[in-house]
């Protein structure tokens, strides 16, 4: 079914419902993975997966179709992944403790997670890069989402992207040239 389709029967209240399952459906897994490539934690991105779900829910009767609605689905998921890891950061304001080390353990020890040595590594250069940066390469690299797009996802100029993606690729290439 067409987002607009879906949009149209959200409004009828007596398919209200039918039209949230369908855009759930639709949308679900992208958005899973795409906040799991974040978050790495299988649990935590179901739960934020939730959470995106249920924000889309309260606001989409109010959703002005001045976007695409996956790019507005995509936003939700985006802000809701920088805050999670904001807020994983600030409440583990130690020297000592490194999320990208956490997370990287979690990696490891996943067993949903699969895939060989070089995927494995790959994923492992990601965590080291700064959030906006591992995000906008995740959302060019692995969602193939065009440079527009991401720029009405993040409110960032297109150009800004470009330069953020080349250096994320430069970091990514130096780590794993490494060993």
């Amino acid at each position: 079914m067409e987002d607009k389709e879906i949009l149209e029967k959200f409004q009828q209240p007596d398919f209200r419902n039918l039209a949230f399952n369908q855009l759930v459906r639709k949308y679900q897994q992208k958005v899973y993975w795409h906040v799991r490539k974040m978050v790495i934690d299988h649990d935590d991105a179901d739960d934020l997966t939730q959470e995106v779900f249920v924000k889309v829910w309260s606001h989409l009767e109010n959703f002005r179709k001045d976007s695409q609605l996956y790019t507005w689905i995509y936003r939700i998921a985006t802000n809701e992944c920088l805050n999670f890891l904001s807020a994983k950061k600030k409440r583990f304001f130690l020297p000592i403790h490194d999320v990208a080390a956490e997370l990287a353990e979690k990696l490891d020890s996943s067993d949903t997670l699969s895939g060989d040595e070089i995927q494995l590594k790959l994923q492992k250069a990601l965590l080291r890069l700064p959030d906006k940066q591992r995000l906008v390469f995740n959302m060019k690299y692995f969602d193939e989402l065009k440079y527009e797009e991401i720029s009405e996802i993040l409110g960032t100029s297109v150009g800004a992207l470009k330069a953020s993606y080349h250096i994320a690729v430069k970091k990514i290439e130096e780590y794993l040239k490494q060993d």
